[in-house]
């Protein structure tokens, strides 16, 4: 591929096979001048629905390239394609041990990199292998009871393994091409290569997962399941090893933690361990259902059309009387509401979708900001009590038995005098609640200023279709492990805190990359250790 250009549009009943034709045209080109055509993004604008139009960035080969340039330079969408750079490699074998606590996206990547590098990598993960935290979450939602160690939360994959699967960031690094490419190695759709917002699908993240377990085993990392991190070896203030499951000792030169935000006991360990922590600010609310079809006329002006994904939103509100900010969080189109508890006796729910998207609800988290004043913020943990205490109402509200508190949307604006029906995907069930009780005041009072806001960006959103389910608590951890530059803790050398657990990323790709980035910093520390021991020597 030599040139790269952007903003090709096509109508919804036109053919990708006229990309090329399209090209040739813009270009001024003969029929046929074009050859190797590759679509590196796809994406949708429905600002003029009902005429969506889907957008394509292209990679093609020409004839002569320099021609075309010259008679373009003003084309600000027409780019010469530059090679990528070569991954870096260690220059030589490190003699190290690296311990990874955590097997969501961050701890994978990282372990994924090191092994690269050449270090030696023990992962470790409290939950189990995916194929049997599957089955153990299938018997929570069918009622026969939530396994603290394997669950929504806790297992291969992190909590990830059980939502959208989206793949989207805000952060821009050159890397954001290897976790796809890498992805994709392990049997993720090609799409996601392509795809403005990818998403793999909570049904093939889990096949994707058990292929990069047997990638990373292919690079020598040994894969630990059902060990819980539960104490920190330390030998001149430094880290030393890793205690697991309170039993054994696990030497190493360095220790990776990638706890996923519901790891509270480990926070609770890394408090006790005199580890410098501090409160960060979260967000609480709830889930919003609505069906896909009302999703779709909003957004696309029609119910439905087979060359359209099931439709997507983003909104946010910032309210300027509490100056909280209130927004969509995770939303799931065709996808379903779970819950997602990891703790007995309390409520969490979540969203998760299939890679299809083919269901008949649509669904997001409609959250308000939480401060650290909104609870004890001299208590790095007490962010951690607020989700609890909320967690464990809603499963009291709702009748102790993992079924999730919901109301109809409109009887929850006070529109209507009597009940509307609540209908709702989740799983294990729901039963009707009046949320006003359940929710602090700061965040019901938020939700219900921002629906009519929300209603004036996409009509119809407030509607006696959709139904609020509570509660979501585990938007983001509510704690963050303190870090220098260089990845290592503030307080402890050799401990390195990385992902969302850890209070650096929010989302899927974000962990994976902050996972990376803290993998390289070590490789690059090791390498200047053993630079500076050459020239002494």
């Amino acid at each position: 591929m030599s040139l790269r250009l952007r903003e090709l549009t096509l109508r919804l009943d036109q053919d990708e096979c006229s990309l090329a034709s399209l090209v040739e045209t813009e270009m001024g080109l003969p029929s046929g001048a074009v050859s190797g055509l590759l679509v590196v993004r796809k994406g949708i604008d429905a600002r003029k629905k009902p005429n969506v139009l889907r957008v394509y960035t292209v990679e093609f080969s020409v004839p002569d390239e320099r021609a075309v340039l010259e008679r373009h330079v003003g084309n600000a969408r027409l780019e010469k394609v530059l090679p990528q750079e070569p991954a870096k490699v260690c220059p030589f074998k490190p003699e190290k041990h690296v311990v990874v606590v955590g097997m969501g996206p961050a701890g994978l990547f990282s372990a994924f990199r090191l092994a690269q590098y050449g270090f030696t990598v023990t992962l470790v993960e409290r939950g189990r292998p995916v194929e049997l935290r599957v089955q153990d979450v299938r018997r929570f939602w069918a009622g026969e009871g939530l396994d603290e160690a394997s669950n929504v939360q806790f297992g291969e994959g992190g909590a990830g393994t059980f939502s959208d699967g989206k793949l989207t960031t805000r952060v821009n690094h050159p890397w954001t091409r290897l976790v796809l490419q890498t992805l994709v190695q392990c049997g993720a759709p090609e799409d996601i290569l392509v795809q403005a917002k990818p998403h793999v699908g909570t049904d093939r993240l889990r096949l994707v997962l058990v292929n990069f377990r047997k990638l990373l085993q292919s690079l020598g990392v040994t894969i630990r399941f059902e060990s819980r991190l539960t104490g920190i070896l330390k030998a001149r203030d430094c880290v030393a090893g890793a205690v697991l499951n309170d039993n054994e000792e696990l030497l190493c030169d360095a220790l990776l933690l990638a706890p996923g935000h519901s790891a509270r006991d480990t926070y609770r360990m890394l408090q006790t361990a005199g580890v410098s922590m501090e409160a960060k600010p979260f967000a609480v609310g709830l889930r919003v259902e609505h069906p896909v079809e009302c999703i779709n006329r909003i957004q696309y002006g029609m119910a439905a059309h087979p060359n359209l994904p099931a439709a997507e939103y983003a909104l946010s509100f910032n309210d300027s009387t509490t100056g909280r900010g209130i927004y969509s969080f995770c939303m799931c189109p065709g996808g379903e509401v779970v819950t997602a508890s990891s703790e007995s006796g309390g409520i969490v729910v979540n969203g998760m979708s299939y890679l299809s998207r083919g269901g008949a609800f649509s669904n997001s988290a409609l959250v308000v900001s939480v401060r650290p004043e909104d609870f004890d913020g001299n208590d790095c943990l007490a962010g951690v009590g607020f989700q609890r205490e909320l967690e464990q109402k809603a499963f009291r509200a709702a009748g102790g038995d993992y079924m999730a508190p919901a109301q109809n949307l409109m009887t929850f604006m006070g529109r209507r005098r009597e009940s509307c029906s609540v209908r709702s995907t989740c799983r294990p069930g729901v039963r009707e609640y009046e949320l006003d009780r359940l929710l602090p005041a700061f965040v019901s009072q938020g939700i219900r200023h921002a629906l009519p806001q929300f209603d004036r960006r996409m009509r119809g959103f407030v509607t006696s279709e959709a139904t609020l389910i509570g509660v979501e608590t585990r938007t983001s951890a509510p704690v963050r492990i303190l870090r220098h530059d260089d990845g290592q803790s503030v307080s402890l050398p050799g401990l390195y805190p990385v992902g969302e657990g850890a209070g650096y990323a929010g989302g899927i790709m974000s962990a994976a990359l902050d996972g990376l980035k803290t993998a390289e910093k070590i490789a690059m520390k090791v390498k200047d250790e053993h630079a500076i021991a050459q020239n002494i020597r």
